[in-house]
């Protein structure tokens, strides 16, 4: 149901006991990156840390990138935006800073915005809306249509420019009732502007912000005491003579109903949580009221109701068209039991529609992501309750009180927690965005990363969890959310039925939309791979895809139509169609029916690219010298000799570079051949057009025949075969969840645990201390021991150097598309010069 994935802890241990009074805050964005604080003291002196943001990915878990923020109190928020690429912090003295991705790094980051209110502490932070909601539908899960099953929902940006582009800002609120607004101007500056919520200014000890469909936001607030009222607020931003403008409306409030019954009215004297349910419904709320040992949760909702009529105006004749006048008025939607003391609470990110069929849907498929919230207690548990009806889903007992799965009632749990310190429990609290991990921080600092089933341990058969996995995929695929906690639940022998069916499900799709999704595909079945020892062979494949549609991709733009007469079809398309259409297996016939004049391009971009075209060479005699080795086991390369489309990239891209060739002698790959009288380029094409005729898209596949296998044997006497450098598994911890023991890491130091189970990898994936570093994405050796600053993806592994080497423009344009992710679509994150 839960069970512990990793414990992150920092090497040294805190010099005093954690504060209870201080807050701890944890944030985990769509692109999977947790940014948290952890209130610690060095050992080796007095200096406070408190101050510090921690920012890791939660593939590198110890690779923690620590913000000294500049903050001189307490943080009391964080905040990433709906990007995933930038956070907002701030703090007891009412700043905010907003911080981004120094050169794209996640180990790196800085700040150069802020706002503050000095001496104003802020208790509710959020990033103004940009107008993109989407909502999943559980009860389109076996439709074939991804726009069924993922619709988008109309929904006003908080803010607009000119021509409806969305406005970046952001808002906060104060303990004293101020709601202060930055707003981001096209060119950088910050326009900021202040308002009371009400009239009557009051202590605002909790909030929390919401969105409207109408583009209006709504502030939540309480004093603290449960006896108060909590109060509702309407905010409405604007921007009038290049002034920010905020206007404020009260709405209606509601009383706790612990409060109003006799038996509980002074028992929870304070309100510790006060959450909307989503960001994007500002109409059901979430409550916690505690005291010193035990909490009590409520759930409300909004409703519109009737307003009764006065007697007299009952035995009037109607007016066509009258309508009952309505009041909107909170309604209690659930309320648990008394609760042991409430810690931290964790409110889901999944946008799954709440509509009864979709309900009745999941409940029938056990079907429980995004349904569930999570309440963490100071007993170190923690509760996933139904969002609506506050039922127990699942229950985690922490290590601190009872051991992992542990029922409290034990004999040797209370003997253990008799003679144990103070129980660690979690102060912070998060869910990824699929809601299948939550990532919590506890009082010594450390972080937990947790599993979440997504059936909340129901027993269900293979066919209904493979569905569940991958309708999660295929949303993430649609949004372009990372899916590595959807990762965390994909046991190894599921990988070779989801990665079929998600290709099945992306061949059903329309052709716009499979142009869309044609490299995130790719990199999702890669990702899905790198699980099984099984399957290890074909994420080196699918890596190599994406490197080979960007190469084509990038080649077939540097062409040009001769006459200002464009035709309908670009050169790079009717290369593609005349290459489809000719079968011949000589190149220079294939050649004669394109306009050569078309390929003219001046010497320096071609030699420039020169490495890219070297690449795709090496790459067709790899595949055609090892087409005789593809027995039973499956080495890389073998996905390759089935795919007709990729095959028949490959066809034009040696025909480019034959016709190239003719211009610039330079620009051509090098081969070694055993004689100086070898064709080599026509050899190639002869043999890869042989092998793309056995598996067109337009016919049925066949196997190679005896006479292109023997050919083949003969390639390696004839030249000399390179070595692919394939991309390793990489070094990543998802590789190394497949047991049921949780990991133990530590802040600074990389995991050196076997992944795939132990098994001894492919030899395709051993390096030699002596052999050549490989930059994977300019396809140029780096030595042995590399002294320049590298970055390698977070998701793959793939490493590229941090500087050009370059001078071209040619290949700057090429360095320029992987500035802010890799092929894979992963983010980048600073290596040391010299790696192993």
């Amino acid at each position: 149901m839960m069970e512990v994935a990793y414990v992150c802890e920092w090497e040294r241990r805190p010099k005093s006991t954690h504060c209870p009074s201080v807050p701890l805050v944890c944030s985990w964005s769509c692109r999977n990156l947790v940014a948290f604080t952890a209130d610690l003291k060095n050992d080796d002196d007095d200096k406070d840390v408190s101050h510090m943001i921690h920012i890791i990915d939660t593939e590198h878990p110890w690779d923690v990138y620590s913000i000294n923020s500049g903050h001189t109190e307490v943080i009391s928020c964080l905040e990433w935006d709906q990007s995933g690429s930038r956070l907002l912090s701030a703090d007891g003295d009412g700043q905010i800073r907003c911080w981004w991705m120094s050169e794209h790094l996640v180990n790196s980051w800085e700040s150069g915005l802020s706002s503050s209110l000095d001496g104003e502490p802020v208790v509710a932070l959020s990033w103004l809306h940009n107008g993109v909601k989407l909502a999943l539908h559980v009860e389109m899960s076996g439709s074939t249509n991804f726009g069924e099953k993922f619709s988008r929902v109309k929904f006003s940006p908080s803010l607009t420019l000119f021509g409806g582009k969305p406005m970046e800002g952001w808002l906060a609120v104060t303990v004293s009732g101020l709601v202060t607004v930055s707003l981001l101007k096209p060119g950088g500056a910050l326009l900021t502007a202040s308002e009371s919520l009400c009239r009557l200014r009051g202590r605002v000890a909790l909030a929390d912000i919401a969105f409207t469909g109408g583009g209006n936001i709504v502030v939540a607030a309480t004093d603290g005491n449960s006896s108060s009222p909590v109060q509702f607020y309407k905010v409405v931003v604007s921007v009038v003579s290049e002034k920010c403008r905020i206007d404020t409306e009260l709405l209606p409030s509601l009383f706790l109903r612990c409060t109003t019954d006799p038996l509980r009215r002074d028992k929870y004297p304070a309100v510790t949580h006060l959450k909307f349910l989503t960001r994007e419904n500002s109409e059901q709320v979430l409550l916690c009221a505690s005291n010193q040992s035990g909490s009590i949760v409520e759930c409300w909702s909004l409703r519109k109701e009737g307003l009764p009529v006065n007697n007299i105006f009952q035995h009037r004749s109607p007016v066509v068209g009258e309508k009952q006048p309505t009041i909107l008025k909170w309604r209690i939607l659930s309320a648990t039991n008394d609760l042991e003391r409430v810690s931290a609470v964790a409110l889901p990110k999944l946008p799954i529609s709440i509509s009864n069929t979709d309900l009745k849907v999941a409940s029938d498929t056990k079907f429980c992501p995004g349904l569930g919230l999570a309440l963490a207690f100071h007993d170190g548990s923690i509760h996933i309750l139904h969002r609506l009806s506050l039922h127990t889903m699942g229950v985690f007992y922490g290590s601190s009180s009872s051991g992992p799965g542990q029922r409290p009632g034990d004999d040797s749990a209370i003997k253990r927690q008799r003679t144990a310190g103070p129980a660690l429990h979690f102060k912070a609290l998060q869910f990824s965005w699929t809601s299948l991990a939550l990532a919590g921080v506890d009082n010594h600092g450390k972080l937990h990363m947790l599993r979440v089933s997504p059936s909340m341990g129901q027993m269900l058969d293979m066919n209904t969890t493979l569905r569940h996995l991958l309708f999660l995929l295929e949303y993430c695929m649609v949004t372009g959310y990372d899916w590595w906690d959807v990762l965390l639940h994909v046991q190894p022998t599921m990988v070779h039925n989801l990665v079929e069916k998600l290709h099945e499900e992306y061949m059903r799709q329309n052709q716009a939309l499979q142009q869309v999704l044609a490299t995130r595909i790719v990199a999702v079945k890669a990702s899905l791979c790198k699980l099984s020892s099984a399957t290890a062979a074909r994420a080196c494949d699918f890596h190599a895809k994406l490197l080979l549609i960007a190469i084509s991709s990038t080649l077939k733009s540097l062409l040009r139509p001769h006459t200002l007469n464009t035709p309908d079809k670009s050169p790079g398309d009717r290369l593609t169609e005349i290459c489809a259409k000719n079968t011949d297996t000589d190149i220079d016939k294939v050649m004669i029916n394109l306009k050569t004049e078309e390929f003219v391009l001046d010497g320096p971009p071609l030699q420039s690219l020169q490495q890219l075209i070297q690449w795709v060479g090496d790459f067709v005699l790899y595949l055609l010298a090892n087409l005789p080795n593809q027995g039973s086991m499956v080495r890389p390369g073998f996905g390759f000799l089935r795919d007709g489309s990729s095959l028949g990239m490959l066809r034009e891209m040696l025909v480019m570079i034959r016709i190239w060739g003719l211009l610039k002698p330079g620009c051509l790959p090098t081969f070694t051949a055993t004689s100086d009288s070898q064709d080599s380029m026509s050899l190639l094409f002869r043999l890869l057009t042989k092998l793309w005729l056995c598996s067109r898209d337009d016919g049925p596949p066949q196997d190679p025949d005896d006479s292109l296998i023997d050919e083949c044997c003969l390639l390696p006497s004839q030249l000399l075969v390179p070595s692919m450098d394939w991309l390793p598994v990489n070094d990543g911890v998802i590789v190394k969840l497949q047991g049921k023991q949780p990991l133990r890491l530590q802040f600074g130091k990389a995991a050196s645990l076997p992944g795939l189970g132990g098994a001894a990898p492919l030899e395709v994936f051993t390096r030699s201390p002596g052999s050549q570093r490989m930059d994977n994405l300019r396809c140029v050796h780096m030595g042995v021991c590399p002294t320049e600053e590298s970055k390698a993806c977070t998701r793959c592994g793939c490493v590229t150097m941090l500087r050009s080497p370059n001078k071209t423009n040619a290949m700057k344009q090429w360095e320029q598309r992987w500035i802010k992710n890799c092929l894979c679509g992963g983010l980048w994150r600073r290596i040391p010069p010299t790696f192993t």
